[in-house]
């Protein structure tokens, strides 16, 4: 039996990283051997899921423990500084572990909002360093994209705190990693929790030479992913080394999952080339970042506590909200407290029985799905964005066909309308919410 007493927590998250992206996930080109070992040494899930297949909402419901529709981050946030986003209306695991006396902190992306009230500072969190916006160019940590004050100017985006900071020159993951270690050793003597907020591998595709020579054989796209990656990975090393020295490791438990699947968008180019990006890797998986099929939300994951979980693989379905709650019991809080849509399978950790979710659901504007057991059913949903629905119901049997490339909804129609009944009931209860508590807070930006 498990006896924990007030334990760090470290999340850490990664940004379109493919399911199969992480040598403990099935891959053979990759090097990734401290994430690897996290896996080694507690529960690596096959079946976790996204809540949604995008990066801000995705990463709201990581925060809150609710559907991101809940949360009040339902699609990819602006990155002007007038956007809005998550509240304090909505608690974070930030917020409940402060409750409870811990330290709590953000090294790395935010991407939930920039006006005052949607920050870092305002939502849990006592120290932020990082960026705010959904993207950086690693080096001079200017944010390019479209969206920045008055729809095309370029605006820097690096802070700590309230304070604008500039470290031109300093990549960007290295620097996240750096902070982290920081923040660790400074807390050391009380409870902290800690978000690693990892921009990569999300584009531009920018890293030093000393990781790209790490992988002289693979094609460029996939090359230089795999070093933006392989820094990730050394990275999490310097993190689980800092704890070994502190005499940390055996009472922090490190929570480690990508946002969404792989980008495929043209932007990861900067030479203004619109061939798509083929350099990460759902797997077997249908589908990317943007889409409801498994490729844009079965994403890596893996939990573990210095060894005191015991080893498993879990291929039951569970989805990013379960792990506020399951982080928030293993801390001594009480999940009950709290409006959350995901469960705690913190008993599971412990080496108990393992709870799952009656259903699943996700949404993406004119998307929707739900998965009961072995069975998902996507409505009008897309492979890629740009592209028209694959079908308007998709039924699959993820346990005989996890790649979803055989569509049942004909030979089971009765399974298919209790499925759409289901998904489209949740949503109406989304939209609902939606609009009574958050859509007039973006309508003001």
């Amino acid at each position: 039996m498990i006896n924990l007493s007030k334990p760090n927590v470290i999340m850490i998250m990664t940004d379109d990283q493919g399911y199969a992206d992480l040598g403990c996930m099935g891959s053979n080109d990759l090097k990734t051997p401290n994430i690897d070992s996290l896996a080694e040494n507690g529960v690596k899930f096959t079946s976790m899921y996204a809540a949604s297949p995008v990066c801000s909402p995705s990463r709201a419901a990581l925060l809150t423990g609710r559907y991101p529709g809940n949360a009040g981050v339902r699609a990819i946030l602006a990155g002007h500084r007038r956007a809005s986003g998550l509240t304090p209306a909505v608690p974070t695991i930030a917020t409940a572990l402060k409750k409870l006396g811990y330290a709590t902190g953000i090294s790395g992306k935010w991407h939930l909002g920039l006006k005052k009230e949607c920050r870092p500072n305002a939502n849990g969190f006592d120290e932020f360093s990082g960026f705010l916006a959904g993207c950086l160019d690693y080096y001079s940590h200017i944010f390019y994209y479209g969206m920045s004050d008055g729809g095309c100017n370029p605006t820097h985006d690096l802070w700590e705190n309230e304070k604008e900071v500039y470290a031109n020159g300093e990549y960007l993951t290295e620097r996240i990693t750096k902070k982290s270690v920081d923040f660790i050793k400074r807390h050391r003597d009380e409870p902290f929790f800690l978000y690693v907020a990892y921009n990569a591998p999300h584009y531009p595709m920018h890293a030093p030479q000393k990781y790209l020579d790490r992988f002289p054989g693979l094609p460029w796209d996939r090359r230089i992913m795999a070093a933006m990656l392989s820094a990730v990975d050394d990275g999490v090393g310097e993190i689980t080394a800092a704890l070994d020295k502190l005499g940390l490791t055996e009472n922090t438990i490190i929570y480690y999952q990508s946002d969404n699947g792989p980008s495929r968008e043209s932007r990861n180019w900067l030479d203004g080339t619109e061939d798509f990006y083929y350099g990460s890797s759902a797997g077997a998986f249908t589908g990317h970042k943007f889409s409801l099929f498994e490729g844009g939300i079965r994403v890596p994951a893996i939990i573990s506590m210095g060894g005191r979980f015991p080893h498993r693989i879990s291929d039951a379905p569970h989805i990013s909200t379960d792990i506020f709650p399951t982080v928030l019991e293993a801390c001594g809080g009480n999940p009950d407290d709290y409006d959350l849509d995901g469960e705690s399978i913190f008993a599971y950790l412990k080496g108990e029985a393992e709870n799952t979710h009656e259903m699943l659901f996700w949404e993406m504007e004119g998307q929707t799905a739900v998965r009961k057991g072995n069975y998902k059913l996507v409505l009008n949903g897309r492979v890629v964005e740009s592209e028209a629905p694959r079908a308007e119901m998709f039924l699959s049997d993820l346990s005989s066909d996890p790649g979803e490339k055989n569509n049942l909804a004909d030979e089971m129609p009765e399974l298919c309308k209790e499925l759409k009944e289901a998904a489209l009931n949740w949503r109406k209860g989304i939209e609902e919410t939606w609009e009574r508590d958050f859509a007039a807070n973006y309508a003001l930006t």
